[in-house]
């Protein structure tokens, strides 16, 4: 049996004005997602077990079948694993976020969703200018980067994410705790840095955002992760734009292959992604397949990008892979879940329960639709999304 999780990242919400009282699942055209629901089964699950935080990194985890309580040390040590930065032991691991600020507040998280030549540019200088033996400044995806420092802080010292505190104050958010001087140190240099290098007079003529400074957050050692092969006794591929689901996947053992083009946003190589699930499920078990859109247009508050969104998961990845797996004509499991909910009121995560659905086939050709939403909720007991797929991916 071939088994297939879909992840819409952040694809719960609220009800929006903007969309008449509805979420963005309740007004989003996804016709794929609402027959696979009326023929499958539909679940409620709990993707943030207290008291860990409502991120992509908790939630992801539990979404492939690990417990956070008992394995969860930090967000960044994962994305250094999905950039291929490995870690030593007396290693920490932060994420390096390139920002923009008014000086006061925190203005946008992703620096305009940055294109990753410019921002590679500005970790080269902010490198060249703050590191040196034993902290290193690594270039990723967009406005994703990471910092690796030797004996660096950790335990004891507090760090907020800055998609947390979009339009929110910059003072009472910033490091504490343990060595957090040395922490505020560099994000108080990087803005000298930053402020006339040439990418960004440039970004500042076309009319883009510039990057005020760097913002440090997620630190942690390194992990380890039973392998999917001793776990489910799968093998299989994670595919994703982001390093963070990347480094899970190469923690699990799973490959987690580049796909040309993939951003983690809107505009983001979907084709390619459902491409190279397909390719590798003609001879692994396994393939999961992350989609950061929803999550993002989430982030910066718009409920019809998130709308959107939504509809480019269903359309151009549930459906191909659905059809391309009936094609085939193997038993399968697939799965269409989020990590969580990322409210465009809230403009970040929340921890309430999400649903999620599962169908056996091949289906053959389905009609009938039913509800894929938050209100499907209301009638159901949540359990935690590591024991759901501890048992959704075994065969019956």
């Amino acid at each position: 049996m071939k088994f297939v999780v879909l992840v819409g990242d952040g694809m719960g919400d609220y009800p929006c004005e903007v969309l008449g009282g509805k979420t963005p699942l309740q007004a989003a055209r996804i016709p794929n997602i609402r027959r696979l629901a009326a023929a499958g089964r539909v679940d409620s699950i709990s993707t943030v077990p207290e008291p860990l935080s409502a991120g992509s990194d908790v939630a992801n985890l539990g979404l492939l079948g690990y417990d956070p309580h008992v394995h969860y040390s930090g967000r960044a040590p994962i994305e250094a694993v999905g950039n291929g930065l490995p870690l030593a032991p007396d290693d920490v691991a932060f994420r390096c976020n390139v920002v923009t600020t008014d000086g006061e507040r925190m203005i946008d998280y992703s620096a305009g969703h940055i294109e990753t030549q410019d921002a590679h540019a500005f970790i080269a200088a902010i490198d060249q200018r703050l590191g040196r033996a034993g902290v290193r400044f690594y270039g990723g995806v967009s406005y994703r980067h990471l910092l690796l420092w030797k004996n660096g802080p950790c335990d004891g010292l507090n760090t907020t994410p800055p998609h947390d505190i979009t339009d929110q104050p910059l003072a009472p958010n910033q490091p504490a705790g343990a060595r957090a001087d040395e922490v505020r140190a560099m994000m108080e240099a990087s803005k000298e840095i930053l402020r006339d290098h040439p990418v960004n007079s440039r970004r500042r003529a076309a009319g883009k955002r510039e990057v005020s400074q760097i913002w440090l957050w997620g630190q942690g050692r390194g992990l380890k992760l039973q392998p999917y092969s001793e776990k489910f006794g799968l093998t299989g591929v994670v595919i994703s734009a982001v390093d963070l689901v990347r480094g899970l996947g190469v923690l699990a053992g799973l490959d987690a292959p580049r796909i040309a083009g993939a951003t983690g946003f809107l505009d983001t190589n979907y084709e390619g992604k459902v491409q190279a699930a397909m390719d590798a499920l003609r001879k692994k078990d396994f393939a999961y397949v992350h989609i950061e859109a929803p999550d993002e247009c989430g982030h910066i508050g718009d409920a019809k990008k998130k709308t959107y969104a939504i509809e480019q998961f269903d359309e151009r990845v549930v459906g191909p892979i659905w059809r391309e797996l009936d094609a085939r004509r193997e038993s399968y499991r697939l799965i269409v879940a989020m990590d969580h909910r990322t409210p465009c009121a809230k403009k970040t995560h929340s921890r309430e329960p999400v649903p999620v659905l599962a169908i056996d086939g091949p289906t053959g050709a389905l009609t009938k639709e039913a509800p894929f939403d938050e209100d499907v909720l209301a009638n159901l007991s949540a359990e935690f999304s590591y024991d759901w797929i501890n048992r959704a991916l075994r065969p019956c």
